[in-house]
C-alpha cells in the first residue's frame, strides 16, 4: 500500500478509514496533553494496521509480504468522526494524497517476529482473550521509527 501511494500520489484507504485525535478521544482520556492523545491515536492506527496486514498475509507466499506495521500521519482536512466505531475512528471522504502525508512510522525489522504472533492474535484479543491480548502487549513494546514524508520513496526501497 505504501509502495502505491508513492507510485500514484494517493491511496484509497481501505473502508476510508482512519484514526485522529477526534473530540471523543480527548473525552476519553481524564488528561493528556496534544501529543500524548495524538500518540493514542497512533496506536490505535498501529493496532488496526494487524488487520491490513492479515488481509495481506492471507494466501501469500511466506516470505512474500514485509510484516511490519506502517502508520502514516497526515494532515487531512475533511474528514467524518465514527464514534460509533470507536474514540479515534474517522472516515476519509477520498483518498489520501501524498501531499497530505506528514510522516510515516514504521516497525524496524526487529519486531517481525512479535508484529506476526499479533496479526494471528489482533481478532481473539478483541474478543477478550488475555493471551492474545498479551501478544499485542508485546508488539506495542516495539516502538515505531519515524520517517519524513520526503522520505517514503526511499523507505519503500528499504521495505
Amino acid at each position: 500500500m505504501l509502495g502505491s501511494l508513492v507510485a500514484e500520489g494517493e491511496l484509497w484507504v481501505a473502508g476510508g478509514t482512519a484514526f485522529a485525535l477526534t473530540p471523543a478521544l480527548r473525552e476519553a482520556y481524564a488528561s493528556g496533553d496534544e501529543e500524548e492523545l495524538s500518540y493514542a491515536a497512533m496506536s490505535e492506527a498501529a493496532r488496526a494496521s494487524l488487520r491490513l496486514l492479515a488481509a495481506e498475509l492471507d494466501g501469500a507466499e511466506p516470505g512474500a509480504v514485509v510484516v511490519r506495521r506502517v502508520v502514516l500521519s497526515a494532515d487531512v482536512d475533511e474528514v467524518t468522526l465514527r464514534p460509533d466505531l470507536d474514540d479515534a475512528v474517522v472516515r476519509l471522504r477520498g483518498p489520501l494524497t501524498l501531499a497530505e502525508v506528514t510522516s510515516a512510522h514504521v516497525d524496524l525489522a526487529g519486531a517481525e517476529d512479535a508484529v506476526r504472533a499479533a496479526v494471528g492474535a489482533v481478532d481473539e484479543a478483541d474478543m477478550g482473550d488475555l493471551d492474545a491480548e498479551f501478544l499485542l502487549g508485546e508488539v506495542a513494546d516495539h516502538e515505531l521509527a519515524w520517517y519524513d514524508a520526503q522520505e517514503l520513496g526511499f523507505l519503500v526501497e528499504l521495505l
